[in-house]
């Protein structure tokens, strides 16, 4: 089989490397990769909202399975228009990725459906928003952009102003174009965040291990949010718990997709608060996550290629999953200045040395081959993930070789995983 894997971060450098393990697999290409790609896939210079060139790729390369990586593509259609020349995906169509390409559908569909997810309340005019804002009196209040704003629309505000602020950036500054045109104002709720990511066909659920992720910048969950500064698999989750998301959340999502004519089929992912009146849906991917991807396919012992195949075949029923029971904690490498302004072309050193600590494998997000060179090219940079018997010994072995790594201005936090030893 040849399969083409689609995005440029460390979730399809993930991809790719498990894809090629699989003895079904002939070849792995990727639309457009990064420099660590490159080891397990052959790049291949289309983005991946170019639909009508990554069509035509497919099509003029015998491509057998294509699996779509980011939010976007999915959002735009890009498993329709395979579908439509017969093609095999792995992600949701248009109309069922809108689960993440629009929150307040995502909420409504909630609502309507009994899921339980934080109460809110949508605007598309600035004053209604002040006013309702006037008459909240308590914070904080979760003040989102409904569309994709590249993890940057959403903001946990402590006071009015702080409120208002982010408001104006949406309504009346443009600040993410149309993402921010209509805008949910959403009841804080206190808790441990925790996602769940399950492949489904629609009608078959097979959950992979759950993860945590860790979305502050800084230090003790502290600072702006990232795309994911680190991230833990398995998350601590008892299979009490774990059953209660499978029957209050996750069941009920796909029925409902199913139910309002958008059947989901691909990878569905709840982040969810963990709250004393039990769990709450905080937003719906429809893809893998990032960096949650890293170590849950460092811990994937089953063929990935088979069970992304049966999801896409609707045959999802007849696979089932191993995993290796040592747990894994992926560290992520950032420019400095992420998640705000940053500069690339730095040149990375070390990343052989850290691959040969025991039980280590780097992904790459942010990298390109420049003059022979390897550089930082994003604000993520590298993923520096180890299994380990326990997450202490994970821990000690990503952040040993993560001392093997350098580039200037290197930033990372130290803490990931360190509440679980």
């Amino acid at each position: 089989m040849k399969v083409l894997v689609v995005g440029g971060g460390g979730r399809e450098h993930a991809l790719c490397w498990k894809l090629a393990q699989s003895p079904r697999v002939e070849k792995v290409f990727v639309a457009p990769g990064n420099a660590g790609c490159a080891a397990v896939a052959e790049r291949v210079d289309i983005q991946p909202t170019q639909l009508d060139a990554l069509a035509g790729f497919v099509k003029a390369n015998d491509i057998d399975f294509t699996v779509v990586g980011p939010e976007a593509p999915l959002c735009i259609g890009l498993v329709d228009r395979l579908e439509r020349l017969g093609h095999k995906a792995f992600g949701p169509r248009r109309e069922a990725a809108r689960l993440e390409g629009s929150k307040s559908y995502a909420k409504r569909l909630c609502r309507t459906h009994n899921i339980p997810s934080p109460d809110f309340k949508e605007f598309r005019d600035i004053e209604a928003a002040r006013r309702y804002l006037e008459r909240a009196g308590h914070y904080p209040l979760v003040v989102k952009a409904d569309g994709l704003a590249a993890g940057k629309g959403v903001a946990v505000c402590q006071n009015e102003a702080e409120a208002e602020a982010h408001l104006r950036a949406c309504l009346e500054e443009n600040s993410f174009g149309e993402a921010g045109e209509t805008v949910l104002i959403e009841e804080f709720v206190k808790g441990t965040e925790m996602s769940v990511m399950v492949v489904t066909d629609g009608r078959t659920l097979v959950e992979l291990e759950p993860a945590r992720d860790y979305k502050a910048a800084g230090e003790g969950n502290v600072g702006p949010n990232t795309g994911g500064m680190g991230s833990v698999s398995p998350a601590p989750v008892d299979a009490k718990l774990l059953h209660r998301i499978e029957e209050k959340v996750l069941v009920p999502t796909v029925h409902a997709l199913a139910t309002e004519g958008s059947p989901f089929g691909g990878l569905l992912y709840a982040g969810l608060m963990l709250t004393p009146a039990g769990p709450r849906v905080l937003e719906f991917n429809v893809r893998f996550g990032d960096p949650e991807t890293q170590p849950t396919l460092a811990r994937l012992k089953s063929d990935l290629f088979e069970l992304l195949w049966a999801a896409a075949s609707g045959e999802l029923h007849q696979v089932e999953v191993e995993w290796d029971p040592r747990p894994a904690v992926t560290v992520v490498l950032t420019s400095g200045g992420y998640p705000g302004s940053y500069r690339k072309g730095y040149e990375i050193t070390g990343i052989e040395a850290a691959e040969a600590h025991e039980d280590v494998v780097v992904f790459h997000a942010g990298t390109e081959m420049r003059a022979g060179r390897l550089v930082t090219n994003g604000g993520r940079v590298l993923g520096v993930t180890a299994l380990g018997e326990d997450v202490a010994d994970a821990r000690r072995k990503a952040y040993a070789a993560v001392k093997e790594i350098s580039f200037e201005g290197m930033v990372y936090r130290t803490d990931i995983g360190a509440e679980l030893e």
